[in-house]
Formats: C-alpha cells, sequence, structure tokens
C-alpha cells in the first residue's frame, strides 16, 4: 500500500525552521518525509538531515524518498526521545533545527491491519512501533475499569467516559474484545443518539485515547521537549506540531519553562536561582491550518504549530 500523508502545516514549518544552507536538522517524527524532503530541497553541500521514525514502514518509504539526497541525509528506526543519543552517534553535538509532528499518519490509519481506524475491522494493534509489547487489546482487556474511565476521559475527552468503561467491562466478561470493529460497536451504543447524530464517529475519541497510552505518546513528549532544546544551536529552532489538546497544553508549558525558568518569589527585587533563560517562544499563540488546507486535508483541522529559538 502506498504511503499517503500529507505533510501538515509543511510551509509554515520550514518558513519558521529558517533552514541554513549547510545547517544540521532532524525531523524526530519523519513519517513519509514530507517535512524531511522540504528541507533536504534547501540543504546545500555541506548540509545534513537526520530522520527518526519508530515505525518501520515509514523508514521503508522514507529512505526511498529521500534516496536522492545522498549522504546527506541518516535515517534512524527510534523514537524521538532518543533524538539526542541518535544525533550523537552520528558523531554530531548540535544541531539547527527539529521537528516533531505528532499523533498518527494517514498511511497507519488507512492500513488497517495496523488497528489504528474505528473504520475498518482488523485486530486491535495500534502500536507505532511493533516491536512494543503492549497492544490496544491489552489495555482494552486488562485495565481496570476506573483505569479505562481515566485513559477516555483523560486523553479522549469524551463526557461519555464512564459509559463507555463501563460497557468495555461488561462485554469483555463474555468474551474478548479483539477487533477495531468490536470495540467501535460497544463505544457506539455507550453514546446516547442525540450526540452521535451531532459529531463525528462516536468511536473517535476513544481510539485516540487508547492508542495515545499504548504509544506513551504524552510521557514520551514532556520528557523529550528540554533535551530537544538543549541540543539546538543558537539560533535553532525546535517546531512541534501537535493534534490534541494536552500535547499542546505540555508544549505550551515546556516553552513557556524554558524561556522563563527563573523559580524566585515575585516580591525579589534582582534573581537569585540562577537559572537562565534558553531561548524565546516565537509563536506566542500557535499557527493554525489555512482554510485551503483544512478543506484539503481535513485531517489537519486540530494541528497546531508552536515554535521556540533557543539562544
Amino acid at each position: 500500500m502506498e504511503f499517503n500523508h500529507k505533510s501538515v502545516l509543511l510551509e509554515e514549518v520550514i518558513a519558521n525552521l529558517a533552514v541554513k544552507e549547510n545547517g544540521i536538522y532532524v525531523d524526530g517524527t519523519l513519517g513519509g518525509a514530507g517535512h524531511g524532503s522540504a528541507v533536504c530541497s534547501e540543504l546545500g553541500k555541506h548540509g545534513r538531515f537526520i530522520g527518526i521514525d519508530q515505525d518501520e514502514d515509514a523508514i521503508a518509504v522514507s529512505r526511498e524518498r529521500l534516496a536522492e539526497y545522498g549522504e546527506k541525509v541518516s535515517i534512524v528506526r527510534s523514537n524521538y526521545m532518543r533524538t539526542a543519543e541518535v544525533v550523537h552517534s552520528l558523531g554530531i553535538e548540535k544541531v539547527d533545527g527539529i521537528t516533531l509532528d505528532l499523533g498518527v499518519s494517514s498511511f497507519q490509519l488507512d492500513t488497517g491491519e495496523r488497528g489504528f481506524s474505528y473504520r475498518m475491522d482488523a485486530p486491535l494493534d495500534m502500536r507505532m512501533d511493533n516491536r512494543a509489547e503492549l497492544t490496544a487489546a491489552d489495555v482494552v482487556n486488562e485495565y481496570t475499569e476506573q483505569e479505562l474511565f481515566h485513559i477516555i476521559r483523560d486523553y479522549g475527552e469524551d463526557k461519555f467516559a464512564k459509559n463507555i468503561a463501563k460497557n468495555i467491562v461488561i462485554e469483555r466478561k463474555k468474551e474478548p474484545i479483539r477487533t477495531t470493529g468490536r470495540l467501535a460497536e460497544i463505544v457506539s451504543y455507550s453514546i446516547p443518539m442525540k450526540v452521535k447524530k451531532r459529531g463525528g464517529h462516536p468511536a473517535k475519541r476513544t481510539f485516540q485515547a487508547i492508542r495515545i497510552e499504548v504509544n506513551h505518546e504524552l510521557e514520551v513528549l514532556e520528557n523529550s521537549i528540554s533535551e530537544m532544546i538543549d541540543l539546538l544551536n543558537t539560533g535553532g529552532r525546535l517546531c512541534i506540531i501537535t493534534f490534541h489538546s494536552l500535547e499542546d497544553r505540555i508544549v505550551k508549558q515546556a516553552f513557556r519553562q524554558a524561556q522563563f525558568p527563573c523559580t524566585c518569589p515575585p516580591d525579589f527585587p534582582v534573581c537569585v536561582c540562577g537559572k537562565k533563560s534558553l531561548g524565546k517562544q516565537i509563536t506566542r499563540k500557535p499557527i493554525l491550518p489555512s482554510e485551503k488546507e483544512i478543506e484539503e486535508n481535513p485531517r489537519s483541522k486540530s494541528a497546531k504549530l508552536r515554535v521556540f529559538e533557543h539562544i
């Protein structure tokens, strides 16, 4: 199956990355190399590009798509939380820009057997890295009702989380819930009809919540941002695209903390904690996709881009 993935906010990312001809750039969520191709096309003879992804399909496709850039490109199968480790293993100390495009790719959603989609019946999987042990089936069948409730409420922001969790537990007692179709069916009858008529697919939020849990997405993001900022040269930029309010909040708070790290009480005349600012937020408010982009790629609708520059 062809790896179709429209890179969200592509022009905005490239403009904010401010690519230097001979700079070194990292894409921590390489995917189908949409952002990567655009960065590589701006690099000069001594420029370098490092692509990281945990999905083997993405790695295979991006190797092919970036082959024309030869030795400028290094592609590594790993999780972006190991960006510093990957960069240092290539003999590079600092980089000029890092991009992260979070969430699930169109390819992953459209490949039924990966178990990400509520629109196709397949085994419940949802692992972005198929070497990982935890699957969506494990979460659905083994987590307690309380744990499921918290995940669906917090990660899915679904106000019917209590009902969905209760019905999952009732149904799995009869027989294990093994497929996306069965889970989508249970979620669907857990939500009132009048609500279903108003919104999109009733299972969307629950599937998102379980995917976030399976891949530890928020935890990985939270633990990666400050290390990525440290990896940047002076003037280097970190561009992060989020698709979820919790992700956006993590990025916003991490960027604010990096810019204003002082922990002294507000009434202190001078700073005595000694914590120095690491840079500045280029985007006070996030950059959103244009109406044209949303029309051409509806999956970009919830995207938000935030940018930080290291000093």
